[in-house]
């Protein structure tokens, strides 16, 4: 199973949104909080090229923010890029 990284702020409701979706599947996270650890904040920048939070990875590969997040999900995609 591909891992699952969120990058993502205290007081973002998106943030929430994409964990409770995925916490929903029974999908573990790797949770990075850029407000607790601001030097990922860079990391975050270098990877998706994007400051909005959150910003979702599964694998190497770049989903978005909560909205592609939800949309992947709703066409079915989600569950197979976890497989």
């Amino acid at each position: 199973m591909n891992n699952v990284t969120l990058y993502t702020t205290d007081t973002c409701p998106y943030c929430h949104s994409a964990k409770s979706l995925l916490a929903a599947k029974g999908i573990a996270i790797h949770e990075i909080n850029i407000q607790r650890e601001p030097g990922k904040l860079e990391e975050m920048l270098e990877r998706s090229g994007r400051r909005s939070v959150p910003q979702i990875f599964i694998g190497d590969s770049h989903i978005g923010g909560f909205d592609d997040l939800a949309k992947l999900d709703r066409q079915g995609g989600l569950m197979l890029m976890l497989a």
